[in-house]
């Protein structure tokens, strides 16, 4: 049976800081943050936004009644959940108008829980074929203001309908997993920003990305001529680009430029967007497939995904015939394009609007946000959300 991905949809909010003039702000050099990390673009969340509403915006763009009607769990990945015990997936449902005959359950492991999330709904696929599965990866990144990862920032939500005879990519069965205990990155309990020991983060990524990605070539006998384009996790686009030269070490100049492209075209949406953790390597593959001109059906594209503390995984997947119909190329490319820019100071006011935890009460303006669906404040500590 084949399973896989059948439907992406993405949604980031309408805000967004320009790089270079942030990095004015902070009296840096511009190229530090427009080369150096490779980002262009920032995404800005306002706090009528938040994991719940940004999966339940994604997920509008992609569903059909019918895929409703089939649709018996749902899977939220985040590292940003907004409740210690219920789950987001529960709340997503109900925005949706989900049936209530299904199961939905919030996973967390740093970047990665997506792909947890994608494997185990391949599993339930296969156990019910007439049956498809929503993910989400979802997230806010927060760093702080002024810090070293600040620049790192962003925020949005991927969703991902897993289905037998995708329209997408069908999965391949082979993979290669590896986790290790360390502490490249971590958020403790009741902190809203995330700690990080960036050059060690940036280490253990590409020291796990060579670990299963020569696992994979071991297990299959393949090698980088099977493959189209390597797409990955993108906390920010430098770091994708630099674990990809590891792997391009020694071989054919044009394997290596074919390559290089294909990643320029799988980070076009990441630039201007940032980190969404969870959702960052599947926007990855959602640019690639919106922007390459030259895939086509069959081609092999692999994946990397990692998440600190630290899980990695490689695994692959083949493009599916008349898979460009089932795009939404030109609506992406627009959405990201109408933004609204906001100036350094608005983007610290912006940050600096965090919803209270500790208030039982909170009413937010909501006539400014744009989205379908919308955090209109907290009452007795629970979240009241708007659909439009």
């Amino acid at each position: 049976m084949k399973i896989g991905i059948d439907k992406l949809g993405f949604y980031t909010p309408q805000y967004y800081v320009d790089m270079a003039k942030l990095a004015h702000a902070r009296n840096e050099d511009p190229n530090k943050y427009l080369i150096g990390i490779g980002q262009s673009k920032m995404a800005v969340i306002p706090p009528t936004q938040d994991v719940v509403t940004m999966a339940a915006n994604a997920a509008e763009k992609i569903l059909t009644p019918e895929d409703k009607e089939k649709i018996d769990m749902v899977l939220f990945a985040t590292e940003s959940g907004i409740d210690n015990s219920k789950a987001a997936a529960i709340y997503v449902a109900d925005l949706l108008g989900l049936k209530k005959e299904l199961r939905a359950v919030e996973l967390k492991q740093a970047c990665y829980a997506a792909t947890a999330a994608i494997q185990l709904a391949k599993g339930y696929v296969a156990l019910n074929p007439d049956k498809k599965v929503l993910i989400f990866g979802a997230d806010i990144s927060r760093y702080g203001l002024n810090t070293g990862g600040e620049p790192t920032q962003g925020g949005g939500a991927m969703a991902i309908l897993i289905a037998k005879d995708p329209k997408l990519l069908v999965l391949e069965d082979e993979s290669a997993v590896y986790a290790q205990n360390i502490m490249d990155f971590w958020r403790p309990l009741g902190f809203s920003e995330a700690l990080v020991d960036g050059k060690f983060s940036a280490n253990a990524y590409m020291d796990f990305f060579i670990k299963v990605f020569n696992s994979y070539l071991a297990k299959t006998n393949k090698n980088l001529k099977n493959f189209e384009a390597l797409l990955f996790h993108l906390p920010y686009t430098k770091m994708g680009l630099k674990s990809l030269r590891l792997a391009l070490q020694e071989q054919p100049e044009d394997l290596t430029q074919k390559l290089l492209a294909r990643f320029e075209e799988s980070r076009v949406y990441n630039m201007q967007v940032g980190n969404l953790y969870t959702g960052s390597l599947y926007l990855s593959l959602l640019s690639l497939l919106d922007n390459s001109k030259t895939l086509k059906a069959g081609d092999r594209i692999g994946l990397f995904s990692y998440g600190s503390g630290a899980q990695g995984e490689f695994f692959t997947g083949l493009l599916q015939p008349g898979y460009q119909d089932y795009l939404q190329a030109t609506d992406n490319q627009e959405f990201l394009q109408q933004r609204i820019e906001v100036s350094v100071q608005e983007y610290e006011e912006l940050f600096s609007s965090l919803l209270p935890t500790n208030q039982a009460d909170v009413s937010l303006d909501v006539t400014k946000d744009q989205a379908k669906y919308v955090l209109s404040g907290v009452k007795e500590y629970k979240r009241q959300y708007l659909a439009r």
